[in-house]
């Protein structure tokens, strides 16, 4: 069941990632229709009060008749529905909804309980509104994507029913469902909100761990494929540091290593003293990173539960007031820190790749890790395609959240484009997961390079995963298919199942 104000990202998770949506705690109604009985008295009133008896942005100031009210709000959301650009992805657009449903039934928002009961019935009858990806600039809501949102409600606009695109209208009569007539402010609760670029952040968070973890992963049979040290995984190094990510990145590639025969065919007699900080440094990186994506993680869980809509019904004190928490800012500075953090993981196992294809750095690995070089490139190309993907990625975790443009003639002059900075991060998690597919197979051929030798029980059990779908590479062969195979089996999942890993996003 849905607490309004106490989801957790564990839930967030769990809806993103397909299970069904809980209910929203009926004990919230009271609340929500009190505060609905507000706004309609203040529409039937003479007193201006924004968004309800007048007009939105710089046409504040203009008046709207108690008869008007219901057009005024159905002119707000078609008006509204000037999203371009391709359509968002399925879970995020169930995630958006959720969390409008729970910011709504918190009771600060003045919309009836039917509006709320409308969109639960969307997630249970699996009606997703079409929402475009472009056209949010993260403040006085996601108005754009939300307002594609709120015309399906409507009977307006377009959705997915059960997989299949039509109009809102009769995917809404497939399921079952009627479309509501907005009264009072309802129009503008639902667009006036940060639903959208949270949604998309949260996503971003949620594939950005499942890629830290995959790294981990790859990094091990990196380290062994390379003949690498465990020495720099020893808890007493990273317990003197005291970060946290750093501190347990070690030891879930100490778990993993553990046991492998590589490993300890080189602990005596090894001229290296020391490994390239791509293996040596990779739970300080890494561990950075997912201290990042958790700071990140504790401001979007905050975020998922406010009540980010405008004018505010504040109970308590019988007030309706104009405020700012449609402003994004805090979901921006999360969606830049995902993206620095995604793009770092990248840089570091790109090298990794790097190192095990050249001859001069990989400890006796063949080049490019074929057993022919010369009539074969082997993994040649693969690795330049991750050192392309590392690049876009690099450009792609520019921060979105320094710049601002004015809108709406000047009334809405500082922006967050925090929208943009959240979609993006779908991109660079994909480009990420590549990037790993990349080494995960690479690692994968050099492991199979030391035999007889054996790597640790884990990472055999991922070789075993690998080599059920992918050959080990001998003669060179139409290599895309298997990296889109190692893209996957990183992205989906799989390869992290596969060696028993799972990292705590809570911290």
């Amino acid at each position: 069941m849905i607490r309004p104000g106490q989801m957790t990202l564990a839930q967030l998770a769990a809806v993103h990632a397909g299970g069904a949506v809980p209910p929203i705690d009926p004990a919230s109604r009271a609340g929500v229709e009190q505060a609905a009985a507000m706004v309609a008295d203040a529409a039937r009133g003479q007193v201006a009060v924004y968004g309800v008896n007048t007009g939105f942005g710089k046409l504040a100031s203009r008046k709207i008749a108690p008869e008007d009210t219901a057009t005024l709000q159905r002119n707000l959301i078609l008006s509204h529905c000037c999203g371009l650009g391709d359509p968002l992805e399925a879970p995020l657009v169930r995630l958006m909804l959720m969390l409008k449903a729970a910011s709504l039934a918190r009771g600060a928002s003045g919309v009836r309980w039917e509006v709320i009961a409308l969109i639960e019935g969307m997630l249970a009858h699996d009606v997703l509104p079409v929402i475009p990806q472009q056209g949010s600039v993260g403040a006085s809501g996601d108005l754009a994507p939300l307002a594609h949102m709120a015309a399906v409600m409507i009977g307006a606009g377009e959705a997915t029913y059960m997989g299949c695109r039509m109009p809102g209208a009769e995917a809404l009569a497939a399921a079952g469902l009627a479309p509501v007539v907005f009264g009072p402010k309802e129009g503008l609760a639902l667009i006036n909100g940060t639903q959208f670029s949270t949604a998309a952040a949260l996503g971003g968070l949620f594939d950005a761990w499942r890629n830290l973890e995959g790294s981990v992963v790859t990094s091990c049979l990196s380290t062994d494929a390379i003949m690498g040290s465990d020495a720099p995984l020893l808890a007493g190094i990273h317990d003197l540091r005291g970060h946290a990510g750093q501190i347990a990145v070690a030891a879930a590639m100490r778990g993993l290593m553990e046991g492998s025969a590589i490993r300890d065919s080189h602990r005596e007699g090894d001229t290296r003293v020391q490994d390239p900080y791509c293996i040596r440094c990779q739970p300080q990186v890494a561990g950075a990173c997912m201290d990042l994506l958790r700071m990140a993680g504790r401001t979007l869980e905050i975020e998922a539960n406010a009540v980010t809509d405008n004018p505010l019904v504040l109970l308590e004190e019988g007030r309706i007031v104009s405020g700012g928490n449609f402003h994004a800012e805090p979901v921006a500075f999360a969606a830049d820190q995902i993206a620095l953090a995604i793009a770092e993981i990248g840089a570091i196992a790109q090298r990794r790749v790097a190192l095990m294809v050249d001859p001069t750095l990989s400890f006796d690995l063949p080049p490019f890790l074929t057993p022919d070089p010369g009539l074969n490139s082997g993994f040649m190309i693969a690795e330049v395609t991750t050192a392309a993907l590392m690049s876009e990625n690099k450009h792609l975790a520019n921060p979105c959240s320094t710049d601002s443009t004015p809108t709406s003639a000047n009334q809405e002059d500082h922006v967050s484009m925090a929208a943009h900075g959240a979609v993006r991060l779908a991109r660079m998690n994909r480009n990420l997961s590549a990037i790993l597919g990349v080494e995960l197979l690479a690692g994968c051929q050099g492991i199979e390079f030391r035999a007889p030798l054996q790597t640790s029980a884990p990472l055999r059990d991922v070789l075993a995963r690998v080599r059920r779908q992918v050959a080990t590479l001998g003669a060179d062969r139409y290599m895309a298919p298997d990296l889109a195979i190692g893209q996957a089996l990183i992205a989906g999942g799989e390869v992290q199942a596969a060696a028993g890993i799972a990292l705590e996003i809570a911290g």
